[in-house]
């Protein structure tokens, strides 16, 4: 687990993060309400039940996985269909309102301030990212991966090794994992991060994932760029 302990008096001169990528739905904005509606009014309307805790246990999946659960939940249609569906709604309610999460948007200026490049990396599909992306600064974010454009989702870490590969092509250079940062909520989302290497940072929210090898904090509210780069310089146990 990452130390909490950093060694000023080593002589050594802190670097800011090579990198942050960020996870969307539950880590930069509160979308998982909207989830969790969609898939109960979805259920409902084809006569099954769906509860809160259901909803909850499918933060941070990606969405086949998650349409298959709403399938043996009695949804009759196929796993595209579920999808299209699910994110219809979410694409609806990001129209009402965009929930950010505390100082979930001023982290994102910070970064883009300091010239650090930034990634997206969500199990969400392009079509919510993109209604996203239109409301936010050109260059907020270098590159994004969705869910539909890697073959595993999280938990495997294959969701960010790519967004790193991306954002590596787009610098031409190569990123070092530790070196960078990746901000999550969920259970398979910080679980994601930490396999691929990056100083994985737990915001909980909707779960609570508990401890693990990875940094836990209460809020971004209290997160700017110093301490990020505090973050990577630490006393090797």
């Amino acid at each position: 687990m990452p130390s909490t302990s950093f060694d000023f008096n080593s002589g050594s001169h802190p670097r800011t993060p090579q990198a942050v990528l960020w996870d969307m739905d539950g880590t930069l904005i509160d979308t998982e309400p909207y989830w969790i509606a969609a898939e109960e009014e979805l259920v409902t309307a084809h006569g099954g039940q769906w509860s809160e805790e259901q909803g909850l246990s499918l933060v941070g999946s990606a969405l086949p996985n998650s349409a298959r659960v709403l399938q043996e939940a009695g949804v009759k249609l196929d796993v595209r269909q579920i999808i299209d569906l699910l994110s219809a709604q979410v694409i609806a309610g990001l129209k009402r309102e965009i929930p950010w999460r505390p100082g979930a948007r001023e982290l994102l200026t910070a970064c883009n301030q300091a010239g650090i490049p930034q990634a997206l990396v969500t199990m969400s599909e392009r079509s919510i990212v993109n209604e996203l992306l239109e409301q936010l600064p050109k260059d907020t974010f270098l590159t994004s991966v969705t869910g539909e454009e890697v073959s595993k989702g999280k938990p495997n870490p294959e969701p960010y090794l790519r967004g790193l590969e991306l954002l590596g092509e787009a610098l031409d250079q190569s990123l070092d994992a530790e070196k960078c940062i990746g901000f999550e909520d969920s259970v398979p989302g910080i679980a994601s991060a930490s396999a691929a290497g990056l100083h994985a940072v737990l915001i909980p929210n909707a779960i609570d994932p508990g401890d693990g090898n990875w940094r836990r904090v209460d809020s971004l509210e209290n997160v700017d760029v110093a301490e990020m780069t505090r973050w990577l310089v630490q006393v090797s146990a």
